[in-house]
């Protein structure tokens, strides 16, 4: 165990030594030697020795130990230091007339060996100084070699060893494993940083145990992340199971604390070594939001979608210069009226590829939400929302509000209202011509910045829509404290409302709620004619999906304005 240390000196400014001999000339002749340059403690056997060790623990730098000595053997004091843990940090050097005793000295932990009579002072001190500078940098080595809330190695050190293990074992299998606690930070947050501090140190251990049984070297990376470089495994899905063992406290919270594993298997020695720790991560990645699959592979598939996501990004700057992101628009109809009336529509933004095609935004929206893009590809949405409704309006003398996303990552951006009122400007539009749309989930995953966001808005004139909502993130008793303007429900609620009729009672709830709220529901999705007409019973009050159109560019768009949103 490293010695923990308040510092490296003494009360006087000077580095501790004890000097421990039952001769008191030797005592004296030591003290003359060093007194100039360190502070001097004296003992006179080996019990008076240990007593001040202990006194002295945090602030002693060295030991210089007589072998014979009545009582307790130097030998003896050797091992008795070096078993406990507050003194076994503490480097001893042996002094004594005998020669042969030397190696047993240093079996036994000594650091050096000083013989006797004593050389010159020069030499006496050369010894004393390199023995302590060499033991105060081994301290701070291993100070920053290892996380200090779980004693395993940090990300620094961990992949410095494991490309050490690599040169010295280039034929051997090994595999590249990420370990996850599944939802940690809500651990942290419903059951206190205390509880999730010990969870992190027991699954510490754990991982240390598993390591220390089949090989390898384990890290803590950050957070919630463990590392793990071992000789290719089998059967992690036991071992993964042994991990969790004991974790979520008593019976009937057996889920309270999950993991999830992902494994880059016989790793390709070729490539970087925090790379392959990306790869594993990725698989890990995968069960982010998979209850009953705990363990995943990096395979040929990850791969292939890491290479494709990476020329995404790769591409991104060029598709907002060459315009290649082309924003759609979804009519959302007034189903109030015995007919429906064009109210509004909803941008959405697809991206048609010269080399790919047109890809999905289910693909590359999340993709740039994790890598910091989206924020700029909102911004290009907004811009060109706002020029076509200006342009509907200049040609058709029709105010049609379209609703553009709004992710949580925008709301971190202080610049985002500014630039939502400067576009407005620029084309000479009312606020509330632009509605905003803020997930369901984000308003609870920091309720607190969004709330404060939308309130903001809200009071410059925009019309805040939460999305989503029926997506199960939030409770009643939040809703009733949110700012927004209307509920959108959730495309795949508003389908399970018609494939399981008895949650009509469940849209039914909702809409009272937002009646209480005094607020608009929105639904999506809407595909037939039976649906729209229950939903417009029910008390929905606006409609969008298949039913009335598909999204459409501006152009086709236009039709439904040439029509006056008849339908």
């Amino acid at each position: 165990m490293v010695r923990s240390r308040r510092g490296f000196y003494s009360e006087n400014g000077k580095r501790q030594i004890l000097v421990v001999d039952d001769e008191t000339i030797n005592r004296e002749l030591l003290t003359m030697m060093l007194q100039e340059d360190y502070d001097v403690l004296t003992a006179a056997d080996g019990n008076e020795a240990l007593a001040i060790a202990h006194t002295h623990a945090q602030t002693l730098s060295l030991i210089l130990l007589d072998l014979f000595m009545p009582g307790l053997h130097g030998l003896q004091v050797l091992r008795m230091l070096q078993e406990n843990s507050e003194t076994a940090g503490i480097p001893a050097v042996v002094v004594t007339a005998d020669q042969k005793a030397e190696v047993d000295s240093l079996m036994m932990g000594a650091a050096d060996f000083i013989p006797k009579p004593y050389p010159q002072r020069e030499v006496v001190l050369a010894r004393v100084l390199h023995t302590i500078e060499l033991y105060e940098d081994r301290h701070l080595i291993q100070s920053t070699e290892r996380d200090p809330l779980t004693g395993l190695y940090t990300k620094e050190y961990f992949f410095r060893y494991a490309t050490e293990y690599d040169h010295h074992h280039p034929e051997e299998e090994t595999d590249a494993i990420v370990v996850n606690v599944n939802h940690f930070r809500m651990i942290n947050e419903r059951y206190g940083r205390a509880y999730g501090d010990d969870v992190l140190r027991r699954i510490g251990q754990k991982v240390r145990e598993i390591v220390h049984h089949n090989g390898g070297i384990v890290c803590r990376r950050e957070g919630d992340a463990f590392l793990i470089y071992c000789p290719a495994l089998n059967d992690y899905q036991t071992i993964l199971e042994n991990a969790v063992v004991g974790l979520s406290g008593e019976e009937g919270n057996r889920d309270r604390v999950r993991l999830r594993m992902g494994i880059y298997r016989h790793a390709d020695h070729s490539i970087d070594i925090e790379r392959r720790f990306d790869c594993a991560q990725m698989a890990a990645d995968q069960l982010r939001n998979s209850f009953g699959n705990a363990v995943g592979y990096y395979d040929s598939k990850l791969h292939e979608t890491e290479l494709y996501n990476e020329q995404l990004l790769e591409d991104f700057n060029t598709a907002l210069q060459k315009r290649q992101f082309h924003v759609y628009y979804q009519p959302k109809f007034d189903v109030r009226p015995e007919k429906p009336v064009l109210a509004s529509a909803e941008a959405l933004v697809r991206w048609e590829h010269p080399v790919l095609g047109m890809i999905s935004p289910a693909v590359f929206i999340p993709l740039f939400e994790s890598n910091g893009l989206i924020t700029r590809l909102d911004h290009y949405v907004w811009r060109e929302a706002v020029a076509q409704i200006a342009d509907w309006k200049r040609r058709f003398g029709r105010t049609i509000p379209v609703s553009v996303n709004v992710s949580r990552i925008d709301t971190y951006d202080p610049s985002m209202i500014d630039y939502l009122c400067a576009v407005m400007k620029e084309y000479d539009l009312p606020t509330e011509d632009l509605l905003l749309e803020i997930t369901e989930s984000a308003y609870t995953q920091d309720s607190q910045r969004i709330v404060s966001v939308a309130e903001r808005l809200r009071e410059l004139g925009f019309r805040v829509e939460m999305d989503d909502f029926g997506s199960g993130y939030s409770s009643l008793n939040m809703i009733t404290t949110l700012s927004f303007d209307a509920l959108k429900l959730d495309m795949y609620f508003v389908r399970n409302v018609f494939r399981e009729r008895n949650n009509i009672r469940m849209l039914e709830i909702i809409v009272d709620i937002a009646r209480y709220l005094n607020v608009l529901i929105i639904a999506e999705g809407v595909e037939t004619e039976e649906q729209m007409k229950i939903l417009r019973e029910k008390g929905c009050d606006i409609v969008q999906g298949y039913y009335f159109s598909k999204p459409l560019p501006a152009d086709k768009f236009e039709r439904f304005l040439t029509e006056k949103g008849d339908c």
